[in-house]
């Protein structure tokens, strides 16, 4: 994502969700290398005799793989690696800045339904806990608010930046 500023040094918020940012990437790169051991565990207690099956190995899989998922989802709206398809590929700066703004809307909007739809599916989860492994299964629910507040925070801040050149500012 491009920062645009008006000063050389970022702001505070920018410097908190840059360092927010940070931490969901290395949050990502955990989830995916913890997901390794139980489905590792999985595939040998299936073909061996060695390892006894494991019924945690599914359910922690499971928890993983969504919060994976998840984190991927908020890297990719901060640095807008979503899919995009130019349509018109000759824009001037200030076009393409309001093309992005509507995108940028777009994305708002399905964080809003994630955030509130979000919180009553952790509300639904909320005094509830796996079958297998006996975890909360708030743990897992909590991912879609989490997600929303954060595609509100990154896309809202790209919106800043988009209407920042709308209006003519400077690079």
């Amino acid at each position: 994502m491009t920062e645009i500023s008006t000063s050389t040094t970022p702001s505070l918020w920018r410097r908190a969700t840059a360092a927010y940012a940070k931490l969901l990437e290395f949050l990502l790169a955990a989830c995916v290398g913890i997901l390794v051991i139980p489905v590792t565990l999985q595939i040998i207690s299936r073909y061996t005799a060695l390892i006894p099956s494991y019924i945690w190995t599914e359910e922690m899989a499971r928890f993983l793989f969504v919060w994976t998922i998840m984190i991927g989802a908020m890297v990719g709206v901060r640095e807008a690696q979503h899919f995009e398809v130019d349509i018109w590929p000759n824009l001037s700066r200030r076009s393409e800045a309001a093309v992005r703004i509507a995108a940028r809307l777009g994305v708002l909007a399905m964080a809003v339904v994630f955030v509130w739809a979000g919180l009553e599916f952790t509300r639904f989860a909320w005094n509830r806990t796996s079958e297998l492994a006996d975890l909360p299964l708030w743990l897992i629910h909590v991912a879609w608010p989490v997600a929303g507040v954060t595609w509100i925070v990154f896309a809202g801040e790209q919106i800043i930046d988009e209407t920042r050149i709308l209006l003519g500012a400077k690079q």
